[in-house]
């Protein structure tokens, strides 16, 4: 179920390109995996070209995550990050609306055991993860063996909004927009488990500077406030994808959390997603401007020219 029921399909003139688009991505979603992969990585490279912007965000993310990395090699990881987002696209596609079943047959799964002192205590459990591409299908892997339900941000299609909302609640238990946060703190302290991805620059929330690849980013502290008002364990959640399979992965809870310190805690959680990100750097979304809120006195490495203008 979801926060909110899930209100009749948008409709009129305006939503038909929308809808259009949509049934595209289902009939994608019904390819072969072998296919989609193949078509995933032409729109990759296709768009590495042609969406400027993003490429220009993930080239300095990547310089400022990688340092120590030659431009060259770089580089190379910009080109990687823009095939699995193409083959990305598709994943996400298939979890929403597609077959699971080829996955099914090779995902492994680790960790699951971790969760039994925790289930016995009748707590819940909030996974932490980052907005890799795989999060979608890894996402709908987990769900065939716990209730998990998640948070999201919103879209501003409504088309978009419903049928996704829709696709997702085929396999989640319940789906809450990142507004919901007081039915999302029921579901934890009724021992549910809500799958979480605290590692974009939320504006107007309630934010610290934590690093992240040893570099301060603006910080959502909603892991702690869900931890401490909840009673949740906090639990990391590894996923990536190798070659054509799935490798999810759960970390043990972490301890001694929440502090008191809502800053060292969420310095915590993204020590936990970069250590994922370094496992699969390519499976990133390195197109966010992770780093574009500053901490006073320092400006946007996203800004062009010394007028400061983007």
């Amino acid at each position: 179920m979801s926060a909110t029921p899930l209100p009749p399909p948008p409709r009129g003139p305006r939503h038909w390109p929308m809808w259009l688009a949509l049934a595209g991505m289902c009939l994608g979603a019904r390819l072969p995996w072998s296919l989609q992969r193949g078509l995933g990585r032409l729109f990759g490279a296709f768009a590495l070209h042609a969406a400027g912007e993003r490429r220009r965000a993930a080239r300095i993310n990547l310089a400022l995550c990688y340092p120590e990395k030659s431009e060259a090699e770089r580089e190379r990881m910009l080109r990687e990050s823009f095939r699995d987002l193409g083959i990305g696209l598709f994943e996400f596609a298939r979890a929403w609306w597609g077959s699971v079943g080829p996955m099914r047959r090779t995902v492994r799964i680790e960790g699951l055991e971790l969760l039994d002192e925790v289930r016995a205590q009748g707590r819940g459990v909030l996974l932490i993860s980052g907005h890799f591409m795989t999060l979608e299908m890894c996402g709908r892997l987990m769900c065939d063996h716990l209730p998990l339900a998640g948070m999201y941000r919103r879209h501003r299609s409504p088309v978009f909004e419903w049928a996704v909302k829709r696709g997702r609640l085929r396999y989640a238990a319940a789906m809450y927009t990142n507004e919901e946060i007081r039915p999302a703190m029921r579901h934890l302290k009724q021992g549910g488990f809500l799958w979480y991805a605290p590692d974009q620059d939320m504006r107007g929330k309630d934010t610290v500077f934590a690093p992240f690849f040893g570099v301060p980013a603006a910080t959502i502290t909603a892991t702690h406030q869900f931890a401490r008002l909840s009673g949740c364990a906090v639990v990391p959640f590894f996923h990536r994808r190798e070659g054509g399979d799935y490798v999810l992965r759960l970390g043990a809870p972490l301890a001694d959390f929440p502090s008191s310190d809502a800053t060292a805690d969420s310095a915590r959680v993204n020590a936990q997603i970069e250590a994922m990100v370094r496992e699969a750097p390519s499976q990133y979304l390195w197109i966010h401007r992770r780093f574009k809120r500053r901490p006073p006195g320092d400006v946007s490495p996203y800004k062009r020219g010394a007028s400061g203008e983007e």
